[in-house]
């Protein structure tokens, strides 16, 4: 994964072959696309998006992390986060109505965005991509599914287990003594994504350090050194 500074520095045709959506494009089309793609810096807590807002853009994560969430009264429910290479704004786009949830900025993080002209003319001139979105879609269902399913038949230390697996495979990067979550994930965070108090699952964190299947870094990353002691907890 490439650090911020490389990715700024990078050329928009190179990170567009990165990124799953445009998996299998030829170079004419990537070509196209790069030049009618924008690069938008977001700072921490900024405001992507606002429920019920038209969609009008849809975004691509280079570099960062950005919850989803809905506010209903005083309470803040976090749908998912997103990291580097996810999609979002795009259902919006695809179906012509509102935003169905509110994305914010976990972190200082760098976007491509494309209108929905051009994106519309992508999914309609180039089936790649159209099957690649299919792709992402299907995933995301299926993590959902995932998630549901741990939530009715998993205790707490069994769903940040199963969780914090899910970020692993899907955000991970690879060091010496384990795999590091590149998204950034507070205790808040992963206590509203699984469904529990802070409290308990501060103290499920606790229990993980003390049996040494992970740890954080200085920066606050979640390192995973024990998967496989992580996932007896998700049986």
């Amino acid at each position: 994964m490439l650090s911020m500074t490389e990715i700024q520095n990078d050329s928009t045709r190179n990170l567009l072959s990165d990124i799953k959506l445009f998996e299998g494009l030829t170079p004419t089309q990537v070509e196209w696309v790069a030049r009618r793609a924008h690069r938008k810096m977001f700072s921490a807590g900024s405001n992507v998006m606002t429920i019920e807002q038209p969609g009008e853009a849809v975004y691509l994560i280079l570099y960062g992390t950005v919850k989803i969430h809905v506010e209903q009264g005083e309470r803040d429910v976090i749908l998912s986060i997103l990291g580097g290479g996810d999609l979002l704004g795009e259902m919006s786009l695809i179906d012509s109505v509102g935003r169905s949830a509110s994305a914010v900025t976990l972190e200082d993080s760098l976007m491509l965005w494309m209108d929905r002209t051009t994106f519309n003319y992508v999914l309609d001139n180039f089936p790649t991509v159209a099957r690649n979105l299919v792709k992402i879609l299907s995933a995301r269902v299926r993590l959902s599914d995932e998630m549901i399913h741990s939530l009715a038949t998993l205790d707490v230390n069994g769903r940040v287990a199963r969780q914090l697996l899910a970020f692993a495979e899907r955000y991970g990067k690879e060091l010496k003594d384990g795999v590091q979550v590149r998204v950034a994930l507070t205790q808040t965070d992963i206590a509203d994504l699984v469904g529990a108090s802070r409290k308990r699952v501060n103290q499920t964190m606790v229990l993980f350090k003390e049996q040494k299947l992970l740890s954080v870094s200085e920066n606050g990353k979640i390192i995973i050194h024990d998967s496989a002691g992580l996932a007896r907890y998700c049986h």
